[in-house]
């Protein structure tokens, strides 16, 4: 075994020998081994930009450069507190793939809701009553951050359920 990795790094040796300088390079750029995942510790909400019954939720990396993964989990925050939340089923919107945050980096999923018709209170097409609240508590990593419209309203909804794109 010692004899075998033995010549195999004198042959990689005499390659780089033969080929110069830039063989040499071409070695040393191999790929970064990949970031750890994100922590809940270094995550912060960022905006939360409210379109008609799409939210566009960022979440900001604070900390050392991370992998984020995965769909958010989602809560109407009742009264604006995170503890008296009423979680909604999140219907996953196309594949998730590691996205790579940078100190600094930023990463966004689009939340649709099924709308609430009308104007002023509005209504539901089901015929239930909207539901309504002041901010959303949005799960990512382990964490559970709460944000409001960027916009100063309030989140309304038909139903307990939203669709969710992963992160990008």
């Amino acid at each position: 075994m010692r004899s075998t990795r033995r010549a195999a790094l004198a042959a990689t040796a005499t390659v780089l020998l033969l080929a110069g300088p830039a063989a040499a390079t071409a070695v040393a750029a191999a790929p970064a081994a990949p970031a750890a995942a994100c922590k809940a510790s270094q995550l912060t909400a960022g905006a939360a930009q409210r379109t008609g019954a799409q939210v566009r939720f960022t979440v900001v990396n604070k900390g050392a450069p991370c992998e984020l993964r995965g769909f958010p989990t989602v809560a109407l925050a009742g009264q604006g507190s995170p503890d008296r939340n009423k979680p909604l089923t999140v219907t996953h919107q196309g594949a998730a793939r590691a996205v790579h945050l940078a100190t600094g980096g930023k990463a966004v999923t689009v939340l649709v809701f099924t709308p609430v018709r009308g104007e002023a209170d509005g209504y539901c097409a089901s015929g239930a009553d909207p539901t309504v609240a002041p901010s959303l508590v949005v799960g990512v990593a382990g964490a559970r951050l709460q944000v409001a419209p960027s916009d100063g309203g309030e989140f309304a909804l038909c139903g307990g359920a939203v669709r969710a794109t992963a992160f990008r």
